[in-house]
């Protein structure tokens, strides 16, 4: 499975469509926001241009409202990679989102629990009422693992782990653990791309952020909640939809929340890199000054080729 990430701005998307149309492919989003439909601005889905002809799945096939999950993602990820593989096409996963690329690479497995069994609710209510704590002290009492990993104040991922508990009967540090024990379901060659100079990096961000506002942004976000889709949705935390939605209703000034939106952006890359850095068999393209995309495709195509691709 050949993979294409790095941070935003950084021509995931135009390398991964060379690559295609070089090795009869297609490409599949790695992407947790690109699955939302109604959003194409704000999350960079590629237009038709871009495409270039080129097959990509996993893009805007969930509602807005609807809590996307990685185990749904894994699930249908898989599904497309599969397909693609039997029609004797060559699958390019491209995106940023590390957790999703993982996941699918490794084919690791989730819990499985309902979200609309009430449990879920029943415990972010007990939360809600100032019981996060009895909550912690009842991971520590089930999880000790789990709990000694979390602080008290985390309430998403002790909620999760209490969900897995209870629907499940196995903790979930036993969960991960039976999970890290599987082979990985595909070998991965993954080809990071960023520039060499951080500070080139954020000024491509910027630019990118200045784009999405000049090809209606802000319109896009008022077009979402006109519709109905709430401000506390997962969707609508996505970067640059969260804090347009403030601006847009009201509550702040537009050009404060673009500048808000570059900070994030650019803090998000961040942490991108560091996920990125764990996995010590990427093999890493370095943008000098300006992106030079014949001289990476040609990098590229020698490294697949190693791999007999």
């Amino acid at each position: 499975l050949i993979v294409i990430c790095g941070p935003p701005a950084t021509g995931k998307t135009k390398l991964g469509v060379a690559l295609a149309k070089a090795l009869d492919g297609e490409v599949v989003s790695a992407d947790s926001m690109q699955v939302y439909r109604g959003m194409p601005i704000g999350t960079a889905q590629p237009t038709a241009e871009e495409r270039d002809g080129v097959p990509h799945h996993m893009m805007a096939m969930a509602d807005p409202s609807e809590n996307y999950s990685v185990a749904r993602y894994v699930e249908e990820a898989t599904a497309c990679v599969e397909d693609i593989f039997a029609r004797g096409k060559q699958p390019i996963l491209v995106g940023g989102t590390g957790l999703y690329i993982d996941a699918l690479c490794k084919g690791q497995t989730f819990s499985d629990f309902q979200p609309d069994s009430g449990l879920r609710a029943k415990l972010q209510a007990q939360a809600a009422q100032g019981g996060l704590p009895r909550l912690w002290a009842d991971l520590e009492r089930i999880d000790p693992e789990a709990a000694a990993r979390l602080h008290p104040n985390d309430e998403k991922r002790i909620l999760r782990a209490l969900e897995v508990w209870y629907t499940t009967g196995k903790t979930i540090s036993q969960h991960n653990r039976e999970t890290q024990a599987v082979p990985p379901r595909y070998e991965a060659l993954t080809i990071t791309l960023t520039y060499a100079d951080r500070q080139a990096l954020y000024a491509r961000i910027d630019q990118r952020v200045d784009e999405m506002m000049e090809l209606g942004l802000a319109e896009e976000v008022k077009c979402l909640l006109a519709s109905g889709v709430s401000r506390d949705c997962t969707a609508m935390q996505a970067i640059g939809y969260k804090e347009l939605a403030a601006a847009v209703s009201g509550q702040g000034d537009l050009a404060t929340a673009v500048e808000e939106v570059k900070l994030r952006t650019r803090q998000y890359a961040k942490r991108q890199l560091t996920w990125f850095r764990r996995n010590k068999a990427t093999h890493w393209y370095l943008w000098g000054a300006e992106p030079d995309f014949a001289a990476c495709r040609q990098a590229s195509t020698e490294k697949l080729e190693e791999y007999g691709l």
